[in-house]
């Protein structure tokens, strides 16, 4: 190390140490005074909570008893203690008597607990809520949480009941508030902190029942091991939810459980106080801290630049020549100046791009190879079925010539259409392996995805009921705001079509067919599946490979066209599948794409080949 240097890094280290310290010794007083505002803000919006909470209470048990005090309840009363009474006349009545009192609940239950009349659920007519005939003194018990059955679902409301008794029969009348996003809207919040409710309302944890004062919270699976610890263990808790480096979203929560009659969790109040303003501090201090030291440095940075230039600039060239390397351009040079680890570097980096440049054309030159023995394996294998009565038909002929001339005429007609069977079967095979090596180039145009999906599925809806035929039942599930894509629209159907077919010989005992279309982000997901046999872990990762088929009957070509036709759109396709379960295919394509990626070289090097043998 030179003078300079060393010079440049004491300096450096004494001054971002001093400045450290003191910024740290700030940091922390500052930290802890506003540990101890959040613990009294939090303390505050809890003791606000059980303040309105209570004045709830009391103010939905002093409606319900008012319900009860009226000349119609009374009247209510009286007529179902009379023998035979008809408590039918009575089911509407609770809806209009809970608006009139502003309640969200509110039912009327007669003196063996049937329900006379639901405002919330007017179905549960006849339903028995036995818990009320139960001896208590409900006056004395106040107002409680329970949970309610609505039309609309399961809800928490925080419930009162009142009795009027007339003879020796009692008429219960059971109403409240539900307990929602509307309660915590009532809550004055203080700057950085906020109230979240969340409803037990399932045996699991479900994100949409965590609700802050505008309805369900975003991201609000990340609450969820704290709301099992509560479901668990119901307790008074404070935990921490981080949102990953920056400090800024971390948020300190305080669980309070609230329980029902019966000692049962209903629900977790969930008091918040973000970081975000003491960071905020924190970050000007180190602001400040970091512009005295780079004052400091300047001094030394004008001392130490001439050195620095000196080593970053062939670093810096060598970073370009790597770049250009990258992009594909493999007779790039770095130029070999000095002798030390600098020209050490350029030396030893130029001889590494050398042989990379020989290395891959050594494995173009072996895939090529490996394409053309390929091809005439499976040519060989695709010919040598027709080949064979080929054969036997000429031998046949030959026979028969040597024999009388009418046997002749009879074998000769026989062995021309068995000749021209096999000649339309090789003309077949070549076909399909034509189709695959003269693959055209994509024509972009806009088009929309969803008609290119509902045209390809259309084809095929004749197969999917054919007589003598177990049936396949289509499904769509089509986003509607899918904007068009830059694509070739013949080539994405034949990719369908394909795709299609494999799902159908994939369910020979019938099934369903689903197609999904689905936007995420700049790209548009397309989901083709199937409930058929399924495939196994090795037929997924070999299944877009040339020639590899799991059919008794097929070249194997049908997903290799379908994976080139995605690459050439600058897409990318997937499998997953499950044995007994079924196949899904996934392709991502992009609404703009860019340059056409490059194909994988067994694919390319097998449709040069086809191609040159085609020629």
């Amino acid at each position: 190390m030179t003078f300079r240097s060393k010079l440049f890094w004491i300096f450096t280290i004494a001054l971002i140490v001093s400045v450290a310290l003191i910024a740290a010794g700030v940091t922390i007083v500052t930290r802890q005074a506003f540990e101890k505002m959040y613990a009294q803000h939090t303390d505050a919006l809890v003791a606000q909570f059980q303040r309105e909470f209570d004045q709830r209470k009391q103010d939905v048990a002093r409606r319900v008893q008012m319900i009860t005090d009226e000349r119609d309840t009374i009247q209510m009363a009286i007529s179902l203690s009379r023998p035979q009474a008809d408590a039918s006349v009575y089911v509407n009545d609770a809806t209009g008597v809970s608006k009139s009192h502003q309640l969200d609940f509110l039912d009327f239950v007669g003196a063996d607990g049937s329900i006379i009349s639901s405002a919330e659920n007017p179905e549960r007519f006849g339903y028995k809520l036995d818990w009320l005939t139960e001896p208590r003194d409900w006056a004395a018990l106040g107002s409680f949480l329970m949970k309610i059955d609505t039309q609309n679902g399961p809800a928490i409301g925080l419930m009162a009941v009142s009795t009027v008794r007339v003879g020796d029969k009692n008429l219960y009348i059971l109403g409240g508030e539900r307990l929602g996003k509307d309660f915590l809207g009532s809550l004055v919040l203080p700057v950085g902190m906020r109230a979240l409710l969340y409803l037990n309302m399932d045996p699991n944890f479900q994100s949409m029942y965590l609700l802050d004062q505008n309805g369900p919270v975003v991201e609000g699976d990340r609450f969820s091991q704290f709301i099992d610890r509560e479901r668990e263990k119901p307790a008074p808790e404070i935990f921490k939810l981080d949102s990953g480096p920056d400090l800024a979203r971390t948020e300190e929560f305080h669980a309070l459980p609230l329980l029902g009659r019966q000692k049962e969790l209903l629900g977790v109040l969930l008091v918040g106080s973000s970081r975000q303003e003491m960071v905020g501090i924190e970050r000007r201090i180190r602001m400040l801290a970091e512009a005295m030291v780079a004052i400091g440095l300047l001094i030394s940075l004008l001392l130490s630049w001439w050195g620095a230039a000196r080593v970053t600039r062939p670093v810096r060239r060598l970073a370009v020549v790597a770049r250009e390397v990258s992009e594909g351009n493999w007779n790039a040079r770095v130029e070999e100046k000095g002798g030390g680890e600098i020209g050490q570097l350029a030396r030893a980096f130029n001889q590494m791009t050398g042989q990379l440049k020989e290395q891959r054309e050594h494995l173009v030159q072996a895939e090529r190879v490996a394409a053309w023995r390929e091809l005439a394996r499976r040519l060989a294998h695709e010919l040598k079925n027709p080949l064979f009565p080929l054969q036997t038909t000429v031998e046949n002929l030959q026979r028969a010539k040597s024999k009388s001339s009418e046997q002749f005429e009879e074998v000769f007609r026989e062995s021309t259409d068995i000749l021209l069977a096999e000649i339309e079967n090789l003309e077949k095979i070549i076909g399909r392996f034509s189709d695959f090596a003269k693959m055209p180039q994509p024509e972009l145009a806009p088009v929309s995805l969803n008609d290119i999906v509902r045209s390809a599925v259309k084809l095929f809806e004749a197969q999917f009921s054919a007589v003598g035929r177990p049936p396949i039942t289509p499904e769509f599930h089509l986003a509607d705001d899918l904007p068009p894509v830059q694509a070739d629209a013949a080539l994405l159907r034949r990719a369908l079509e394909n795709l299609i077919l494999n799902a159908m010989d994939a369910m020979p005992a019938g099934g369903v067919l689903m197609v999904r279309t689905t936007r995420d982000k700049s790209e548009i997901h397309l989901e083709v599946s199937d409930t058929g046999t399924g495939l196994t872990p090795e037929e997924c990762q070999r299944l877009f490979t040339p020639y590899y088929t799991t059919k008794q009957h097929g070249t194997g070509l049908g997903l290799a066209i379908v994976q080139s036709v995605i690459s050439d759109h600058g897409g990318r396709i997937s499998v997953e599948s499950e044995m007994g379960i079924g196949t899904s295919f996934h392709i991502f394509l992009p609404v703009k794409p860019g340059p056409r990626p490059a194909p994988a070289a067994p694919v390319e090097t097998l449709r040069e080949a086809l191609a040159a043998q085609k020629a």
